[in-house]
């Protein structure tokens, strides 16, 4: 893109890397983000996101005068999604306009008549000052000749006359009584600063533009009084996360499944030298393509890597990538590096802890939230425990791969986390379910509960998604149903450890049991469905 003159506030196309110009926001940055060093760049945030980078001038455009070329070579659900956002700033910005506008123009008017009115008064003041002076000069002169009062006239002004002449009227000035009359008075200033124009707020059910400083501010910011966690905020993510330094240190991947191929596919768009194992090794060929280079096991990954990820299904599996032959710790030297982005349990990734440290090596958990279109849209969400400098080391690659990252303290923290986290997932999942086939065979309209649910308080991308899936017959996997079923097992097992009630995910893991008992473990969570129509 050609170097263009802009300015704070300016609407604008932002190109990142390989991604199309994607359409954001020229804001200030928070005081605590300092600029990058080198070419000009503008802090932008870009629209139907809840990202925001440091941009080169010369990866920026207005975004009027090239609306039309970008809409007619980008398409996509999320792109358009992003230009209607814009579509709708512009035209709240509109709004707020013509109503600063219209208040200006109603203060103007209250001005005009005040001053009409003020006029109107002086004028009566002075026809009656007139007359006054009339009676006082019929009444004083009656005695004397005609001759000697046009003399005297002639001679020296009456009192009256030099009173008026030195009477602040006669300079065009009201009296102090009249003061209200002409001016406003500073309790109209007052309403005018306090009212409709200082005061002015959205109208109800129209949110302020989420393009704000404070709203950016509050993301960026680290934040541990409260919580007692600390989140990395990725700088930018989908569309417009090109702008990510990647780390110098060799990252290796271990797991190209759902989550690991979107995952792997992010590190190297973001230009980290990663080298793959996947127990499929075919698995492994498009990433060599893309840039990636191939270990022959875990063990070999590790030993040339400084850090390594993994990310398979189950505890089973996690176990057995660690300990097995030619496992991961074969592979752990003093120094080395192992992430854990498995959802397990808190012993199984204590246990993975305690072998990785006992060889010198620096362990994290680090289990995503999110499914195969957040991962490959680099989306995800990472609850990270256990090394807090390799959780910090760790930190272009959390920002290639997900929208934000929180640091949870000690090992096995993220895990119990993670299983609550989809806990509640898997049992709105069932739920939705329920629903949706106990309006079936109460004849109401599956299509029309969908939208009643859109419109209300439960409304979200992943209710959208699932009732489609569900309306539409297709349960290809977004997230495996043997998963979800796996972590509510999981949980509630973590509930039981602590003598902790949960009836609601006991209830879901059983249809979602009686799910897998009808070969669905390898669809889509929402196939959950059928476990109640058979």
């Amino acid at each position: 893109m050609a170097a263009v003159s802009l300015r704070l506030g300016d609407l604008v196309w932002g190109k990142l890397g390989r991604y199309p110009p994607w359409p954001g926001k020229i804001v200030n940055p928070p005081k605590d983000l300092k600029k990058p060093r080198g070419k000009k760049c503008f802090f932008v945030k870009f629209f139907g996101t809840e990202d925001h980078a440091w941009i080169k001038v010369e990866q920026l455009k207005p975004y009027h005068a090239h609306k039309e070329e970008m809409i007619k070579i980008n398409k996509g659900k999320r792109f358009q999604q992003a230009v209607d956002a814009v579509e709708e700033f512009l035209k709240k910005a509109k709004g707020k306009d013509q109503a600063s506008s219209h208040n200006s123009s109603e203060e103007k008017n209250r001005r005009n008549s005040s001053e009409e009115r003020g006029k109107q008064s002086a004028g009566d003041e002075k026809r009656k000052a007139g007359l006054s002076e009339g009676k006082l000069k019929k009444s004083t002169g009656e005695g004397k000749k005609r001759a000697s009062s046009v003399s005297s006239e002639r001679g020296s002004k009456s009192p009256l006359k030099r009173a008026l002449d030195l009477s602040p009227r006669k300079r065009g000035r009201p009296p102090k009584d009249e003061k209200d009359l002409t001016i406003p008075e500073s309790s109209t200033v007052k309403r005018v600063m306090t009212g409709t124009v200082a005061g002015f707020k959205w109208p109800p059910g129209v949110s302020e533009p989420a393009v704000c400083y404070q709203a950016i501010t509050k993301k960026l910011k680290v934040c541990e009084e409260e919580t007692g966690s600390t989140s990395i905020q990725a700088a930018d993510s989908t569309a417009v996360n090109g702008s990510i330094t990647p780390t110098d240190k060799k990252i290796g991947f271990l797991g190209l499944g759902l989550m690991g191929s979107g995952i792997v596919s992010n590190l190297l768009k973001m230009g980290h030298t990663v080298t793959v194992w996947n127990r499929t090794a075919e698995k492994c060929d498009l990433f060599i393509q893309e840039g990636a280079r191939l270990g022959r096991t875990p063990a070999e990954v590790v030993s040339t890597c400084d850090i390594t990820f993994a990310c398979v299904s189950d505890p089973k599996a996690a176990k057995d990538l660690v300990l097995g032959p030619s496992g991961v710790l074969q592979g752990i030297r003093p120094g080395k590096c192992y992430v854990d982005m498995s959802t397990v349990d808190a012993d199984t990734v204590t246990e993975l802890a305690q072998v990785i440290v006992s060889r010198g090596g620096r362990f994290l958990e680090a289990p995503v939230s999110g499914n195969q279109q957040l991962s490959n849209d680099g989306m995800l969400v990472i609850l990270a425990a256990g090394d807090r400098g390799l959780y910090e080391d760790c930190s272009s690659c959390f920002q290639a791969m997900g929208k934000t990252s929180f640091f949870l303290g000690e090992v096995g923290n993220a895990a119990k986390m993670m299983l609550i986290v989809n806990m509640v997932q898997g049992s709105f999942m069932a739920t939705i379910a329920e629903g949706l086939t106990l309006a079936q065979v109460t004849g109401q309209s599956q299509q029309t509960l969908l939208d009643i649910l859109n419109q209300g308080q439960l409304a979200s991308i992943f209710l959208d998604q699932k009732c489609q899936n569900i309306l539409q017959g297709n349960f290809k996997p977004d997230f495996y149903l043997k998963y979800i079923q796996k972590d509510l097992r999981l949980a509630i097992a973590l509930g039981d450890s602590v003598n902790h009630p949960t009836p609601m995910a006991a209830a879901a893991n059983e249809v979602y049991k009686r799910a897998k008992a009808l070969d669905q473990s390898d669809n889509d969570m929402s196939a959950v469905y059928r476990a109640y129509i058979h």
